[in-house]
């Protein structure tokens, strides 16, 4: 009987770590589960030896030198790679990656699966593999990182640094003639990449395509040229389209796309109202009073910020909005002088695009009192107001980021710090304010608790 080996590669996953490993271990199949720890701060290895797992500490930071690693160590033929960061998988998720392995039917099994993103398979991966591997097979998701295979195929290919690695697997098992498939593991969600991090990720992806087709003797200059023409076409394309069409809708979180403010909420829970309300009032400097009102925070851990944010309702109708602004082609996205840690987790939980915040410090998944304000709130070349942190810098930071003009943003806010953004961005919207400045600034001022009304407003 044929048992299969499970490699895991981690880096902080002490959150979800425990509830993979347990899915894992319900399967018969399954005798050997190594987690390749990437030199964890939190309590992933751990957690993970709890589980009953075993663990060995990566030689070098990244995914590909983790699954090398794990690969090294494992004692069976038949191996399993899949992310820690998932909590959706499919309860029979290693029997159907395995048993097209073991039916002997294929050597190398990929997976695909329903998410939200998938921009840089669509737009780079997908296009490049057209052009240089012409006969290459069509997947559906030749990035997927869930896969499954014989030790023996993986032995013969290279492990790529960084995000090329998925990519690279496939291209070196098709080169080796493996017989391969696609398996669909259903509804997967998983963390949304940033701007920044899709940059990376497109740039490793085509410079793994690149390289493994320069390697495989596609020497042809013109075919390189003929790429780089396409991309400068592409790139003026969408630049001229951006500018006719594209549109960013922006919410602040507190008040506006939720019903109530986070750090207000979070004072009521834990008992610092007192001192919340001291430093609100005493503190007239926005970088000083946000250094340390996160002070306040100091020893709470991410599940009690999360739990304080599920409490909070979300505004009413804002699902329906959100709705038809997807359908009218906006970006929509969170502009907020809360953290990144609680905007990241309503973008995942409402679809939305991106959210710029300020960087909340953990130490092994506790506040540690500190808090960074990125640099996009800060004042710069390219600022229109004369403000030291505004949000206003941010909103011309994402701009810049996503080719949008100005004047095609819409802003939706409800308090003193919202009124720069709301009076430059292309339509300001007052939600629900107690600040007539604000509504004095804005196009449109809004007064019942019902975004719906907002749709009215919109192109």
């Amino acid at each position: 009987y044929i048992m299969i080996t499970v490699i895991i590669p981690a880096l902080n996953e002490a959150n979800t770590i425990n509830e993979v490993i347990d899915l894992l271990n319900q399967s018969d199949l399954v005798d050997e589960i190594i987690v390749v720890d990437d030199k964890s701060l939190d309590k992933t290895v751990e957690i993970s030896l709890k589980a009953g797992a075993k663990v060995i500490t990566g030689t070098k930071l990244g995914k590909g030198a983790s699954m090398k690693d794990g690969l090294l160590i494992a004692k069976n033929e038949v191996i399993l790679f899949i992310d820690a960061d998932i909590t959706n998988y499919p309860q029979n998720l290693v029997e159907l990656m395995i048993f097209p392995i073991l039916n002997e039917e294929f050597d190398f099994v990929k997976s695909y699966f329903t998410r939200q993103a998938g921009r840089v398979t669509e737009l780079v991966a997908k296009p490049l593999l057209s052009i240089l591997y012409p006969e290459f097979p069509q997947f559906i998701q030749p990035l997927s990182g869930m896969i499954a295979g014989k030790k023996s195929f993986f032995n013969q290919i290279k492990f790529e640094d960084g995000y090329g690695v998925d990519i690279g697997i496939l291209i070196d098992m098709h080169k080796l003639n493996a017989k391969i498939t696609e398996v669909d593991i259903g509804n997967i969600e998983n963390r949304m990449q940033s701007l920044e991090q899709l940059g990376k990720m497109s740039k490793e992806v085509a410079n793994t395509i690149l390289d493994k087709s320069i390697k495989g003797g596609n020497k042809n200059l013109e075919v390189f040229e003929n790429i780089q023409i396409i991309r400068e076409q592409m790139e003026f394309a969408i630049r001229e389209k951006s500018n006719q069409l594209s549109k960013i809708a922006i919410f602040d979180m507190d008040n506006t796309l939720l019903s109530k403010s986070f750090i207000h909420t979070c004072a009521e829970k834990f008992g610092f109202k007192k001192e919340l309300l001291e430093i609100i009032i005493s503190q007239s400097n926005p970088y000083v009073r946000t250094k340390q009102i996160a002070k306040l925070l100091k020893g709470k851990t991410v599940n009690d910020l999360i739990k304080v944010a599920d409490e909070i309702p979300i505004s009413n109708n804002i699902e329906k909005l959100l709705y038809h602004l997807r359908e009218r082609g906006y970006k929509i996205g969170i502009i907020s002088d809360s953290y990144d840690y609680i905007t990241n987790y309503f973008v995942n939980k409402l679809r939305l695009d991106f959210s710029l915040a300020n960087e909340l410090e953990f130490s092994q998944s506790i506040v540690t009192g500190e808090v960074k304000i990125p640099s996009f709130f800060l004042t710069n070349k390219n600022s229109i107001c004369k403000h030291e942190i505004c949000k206003t810098n941010a909103l011309i930071s994402i701009c810049y980021n996503l080719n949008i003009d100005l004047s095609n943003t819409i802003a939706i806010g409800d308090a003193e710090n919202d009124i720069c953004m709301v009076n430059k961005s292309g339509i300001g919207i007052s939600y629900c304010s107690s600040s007539q400045t604000l509504d004095s600034v804005a196009d449109f001022v809004i007064k019942e608790k019902d975004m719906e009304l907002i749709n009215n407003l919109i192109t």
